[in-house]
């Protein structure tokens, strides 16, 4: 392997989507499990259903935002926009900030 391709590693796309997929299965599992020794915590099928669509989302586009820029300046800048997508959604989705989406 010569330097210009160590350089420009990336993993395979299949490594990455079982990353992201790993990754939402992980996060949800904080609530399921809360959920057994609280009652507090109370989760229907359509809140781990739309939870899961936007941390898949959010990871699918973090994966192709970080995986077509080349400078490590763009990549932040993209990460941070597609934090601030997932942060905005996250937020109107819980308690609708600016609709009422959520409430």
């Amino acid at each position: 392997m010569n330097a210009m391709s160590r350089n420009n590693f990336q993993p395979g796309l299949g490594k990455s989507l079982r990353t992201i997929a790993l990754a939402t299965a992980a996060i949800l599992m904080v609530p399921l499990v809360a959920m057994q020794f609280t009652p507090e915590v109370v989760w229907t099928a359509g809140d781990f259903l739309a939870a899961g669509l936007l941390l898949a989302a959010t990871g699918l586009a973090l994966t192709a935002a970080l995986r077509s820029f080349r400078t490590a300046r763009s990549r932040l800048l993209a990460a941070a926009l597609v934090g601030l997508g997932f942060l905005y959604c996250w937020a109107e989705m819980a308690v609708g900030i600016f609709t009422n989406i959520g409430s």
